[in-house]
């Protein structure tokens, strides 16, 4: 209950920060939580927000798909072979670090202007995070785990079904909360250059046509859905965890 309260109080302190800063700078800087909250209703409804979402849906779901597949999958190659992995970890690391928007020229040379450039902007943000962390937590794994499992002999797959995987599940699933939510930003990003729909080219255009609360509603749209996604995906694995325990 205690957290409940403290999470309302906080909002409503940012509201009224909110609405403060609106007076201080006026409507041409900053909508009132009021307007913003009109025009995000007024979106809502209309059918072209739709079809930009389902655009922005599209490319999102794809991006954190390939993520998903290929970061476990590279994560756990690494992670199973010694060498690979401490060759691999410095480079990962870096390339996680690299500003994704220097790879913009790169991404629209090779995938043009579409689809396919939006997915390998969220693939460029999330996969990155789900490999490193697949790759620690396997191989942070007890060796004597290891052991026990080539002494009941069992298959590779089996192994990695019934002991690795699960033993590493923690840190594997914490590489995905970050990916899939890096993904979906990852595909807003390629929307803002390398797009002619989606909400992220939405953004765009009411930014051109310097619509104040229409950039607001937006934003205050995108990070609602953010931050539903990062409690839905926390929920999942503490409740993962908890059934571990």
């Amino acid at each position: 209950m205690s957290a409940r309260w403290d999470g309302l109080w906080f909002a409503l302190a940012v509201l009224a920060l909110w609405q403060g800063l609106h007076y201080l700078v006026g409507a041409s800087g900053l909508s009132s939580p009021a307007e913003t909250l009109g025009r995000t209703v007024a979106m809502m409804v209309s059918l072209g927000f739709w079809r930009n979402a389902a655009a922005t849906g599209e490319a999102f779901a794809l991006a954190a798909l390939i993520t998903i597949v290929g970061g476990l999958a590279c994560g756990l190659v690494l992670g199973l072979s010694r060498i690979a992995g401490e060759v691999a970890e410095p480079i990962l690391a870096v390339l996680y670090a690299l500003p994704k928007i220097t790879l913009y020229p790169v991404i629209l040379l090779f995938f043009g202007l579409g689809l396919p450039a939006k997915v390998a902007f969220g693939v460029a943000h999330g996969l990155f995070p789900v490999m490193i962390l697949t790759m620690s937590g396997v191989r942070a794994i007890q060796p004597v785990i290891r052991k026990t499992a080539r002494a009941m002999r069992l298959s590779s797959f089996a192994t990695m079904r019934t002991v690795l995987l699960p033993a590493a599940m923690p840190e594997i699933f914490t590489g995905l909360r970050i990916g899939i939510v890096l993904s979906m930003f990852g595909a807003l990003i390629g929307e803002l250059f390398a797009s002619d729909r989606g909400l992220g080219f939405l953004l765009m255009r009411v930014m051109e046509r310097g619509d104040v609360a229409g950039t607001l509603a937006l934003a205050v749209l995108l990070f609602a859905f953010a931050i539903l996604s990062g409690i839905g995906l926390l929920a999942l694995d503490r409740r993962l965890n908890h059934g571990r325990s």
